[in-house]
C-alpha cells in the first residue's frame, strides 16, 4: 500500500530533574552544596532513508516520544544527555505543523535531517543557586517540558518525470512498457489509485524516474476526484509528459482534454505550468487518431513538442523517451526553492509578551495561562518551600499579582494554573 499522508503526534523528552544534594565540609552550611544539573531530553528527529518510498511506517506507528533527561546526582554531577529519537522518513517528505499550518521542515536528500521537537533543558542542581546570602539552596529546578507537536507528514515523490492525463488515456500502459514497473491496468477510470514509479534505460545508457500519477478530472485542484493526492505529486517533477488519448476513444477532444489538464495544474500552483512538458499523443493506433493529430497540432502552434505514440503497440517511444532524456540534461535537479527579494527588511518594535493572561473560570476561579508561566510552573518543585517563594518571587516580577489585583482579586480567591490550585493572598 502507498501511503502519501498521515497525521503523527511527537513528544521530544523533559530535562531531567536537578538534585538537591549537600556535601560534607567542616565550616560549610550545611556541607555546601552539590546538587548536579538534570541531563537534557531527546530531541524528534526526522531522517531522510532513500531506501523508503512511502510514509507506511508512520501509519502504524503514530506517537513519537523521545526519552527524558537523567536526573542530577549528588557530587555535582550532571545528569545523562538523552539521546535523539530519529524517525526515518522517505525523500520528498514534508513535515507541517497542524495548529500552525507552518512547514517545519522539507526533507529531500538522502541523510538530510530536521529537529521536529526539541527536547527540555536539564534542571538546575541547588548548587548553581548559591549566593553570598544563601550559599546553601535548599531547592533546585524540574527539568523543563520538551516539545510537544501534532504533525502532518506528507510526501511529495521525486520523481524525474511525471506523467499527467486525465483517466484512462495509457499512462499506466506506458509506464509498464517502458520500464519494469508493474502497475494494474484496467479499462475503467481511477484504476490508478497511488503514484507507481518506475526507472526508464534508454538506447544509449541513460535513465531516470518516470512516475505515473493518479488521473485528472476537473476541479481537482479543489479535491475532486483524486483531487491533491495526484497534484502534491507532481511538484516535484523536473519534467511533465502529459499524456493525451488522440483517438478520441471516450467522445472527448484531445485539445479540449489538453487544456484542462493545464487549467487544473496553474489552478492548484502556477509554477508548474511552466514547468517542461511533452505531449505523448497516445492510442495512434486507433482510428481517427491521425486526423485528431492534425487538428491538434494546428490549434496548439510548434511551441510545445508533440510525439505520436502508441504505448500498446509501443510504436514511437524511442523517440519520446530520448527527448525525455535530453531535456532533463538541461535540467538542475530539484532542490527547494527560496525565494528571493528585493525590499528592504523594515524592523519594528514589538512589545514583549507578557508571558501569562488571565481569565475567570465559571466557578469563579482566576485562571492563568501562557507558555512562559506554565514552563516555569512545571520546573518548580513544589515539595520545597523555598522553591514555592522562588516561583512566588517570579510571578510577581512578571506582573501577575498586579494584575490579578486588577481583575478583583481578594484575599482567599481561587487561583488555578494548569490543573493546581492556589489562595490569593494580598
Amino acid at each position: 500500500m502507498f501511503v502519501d499522508q498521515v497525521s503523527v503526534y511527537v513528544k521530544a523528552g523533559d530535562g531531567g530533574n536537578g538534585l538537591v544534594a549537600y556535601r560534607r565540609e567542616k565550616y560549610v552550611p550545611l556541607g555546601g552544596p552539590a546538587g548536579g544539573d538534570g541531563g537534557n531530553g531527546g530531541d524528534v528527529v526526522f531522517k531522510v532513508d532513500e531506501g523508503l518510498n512511502t510514509l507506511m511506517d508512520l501509519r502504524y506507528n503514530r506517537h513519537f516520544k523521545a526519552k527524558r533527561g537523567e536526573n542530577g546526582m549528588s557530587k555535582n554531577q550532571h545528569g545523562k544527555n538523552s539521546a535523539p529519537l530519529v524517525v526515518s522518513v522517505p525523500p520528498g517528505t514534508t513535515v507541517i505543523d497542524e495548529d500552525t499550518e507552518q512547514v517545519i521542515a522539507d526533507l529531500t536528500i538522502h541523510g538530510q535531517e530536521a529537529v521536529i521537537a526539541k527536547g527540555g533543558r536539564g534542571g538546575r542542581g541547588n548548587s548553581r543557586f548559591a549566593t553570598p546570602r544563601n550559599p546553601a539552596p535548599d531547592f533546585a529546578e524540574n527539568g523543563e517540558p520538551g516539545e510537544e507537536k501534532n504533525i502532518k507528514v506528507e510526501l511529495k515523490l521525486i520523481a524525474d518525470v511525471g506523467l499527467v492525463g486525465f483517466p484512462s488515456v495509457g499512462k499506466s500502459t506506458f509506464l509498464s512498457v517502458v520500464s519494469a514497473a508493474k502497475p494494474k491496468i484496467a479499462d475503467y477510470h481511477f484504476t490508478t489509485l497511488a503514484p507507481n514509479l518506475g526507472v526508464v534505460d534508454t538506447a544509449d545508457n541513460r535513465s531516470f524516474v518516470l512516475a505515473d500519477l493518479p488521473g485528472l478530472i476537473e476541479g481537482a485542484h479543489a479535491g475532486v476526484g483524486l483531487g491533491h493526492q495526484f497534484l502534491r505529486h507532481v511538484e516535484r517533477t523536473r519534467v511533465i509528459i502529459h499524456v493525451i488519448d488522440m483517438a478520441g476513444t471516450e467522445g472527448r477532444d484531445p485539445f479540449d482534454d489538453y487544456q484542462k489538464i493545464n487549467k487544473e495544474l496553474s489552478e492548484y500552483d502556477e509554477k508548474l505550468i511552466t514547468r517542461p512538458q511533452i505531449i505523448a499523443a497516445n492510442k495512434m493506433d486507433m482510428p481517427d487518431a491521425e486526423e485528431n493529430l492534425n487538428q491538434f497540432k494546428e490549434k496548439i502552434g510548434d511551441d510545445i513538442p508533440v510525439y505520436p505514440i502508441s504505448a500498446l503497440t509501443k510504436e514511437g517511444l524511442r523517440d519520446i523517451l530520448f527527448a525525455v532524456a535530453d531535456l532533463l540534461e538541461t535540467i538542475p535537479k530539484f532542490k527547494p526553492e527560496v525565494e528571493e527579494t528585493d525590499e528592504t527588511v523594515v524592523y519594528r518594535y514589538q512589545k514583549e509578551d507578557k508571558g501569562f493572561e488571565i481569565n475567570r473560570d465559571d466557578d469563579g476561579a482566576f485562571v492563568i495561562s501562557g507558555p512562559k508561566i506554565e514552563k516555569l510552573f512545571k520546573m518548580t518543585d513544589f515539595n520545597r518551600d523555598e522553591a514555592v517563594r522562588r516561583f512566588a518571587r517570579q510571578m510577581r516580577s512578571m506582573g501577575v499579582d498586579e494584575e490579578l489585583r486588577k481583575r478583583g482579586a481578594e484575599d482567599g480567591d481561587t487561583i488555578r494554573i494548569l490543573q493546581f490550585e492556589f489562595e490569593f493572598v494580598d
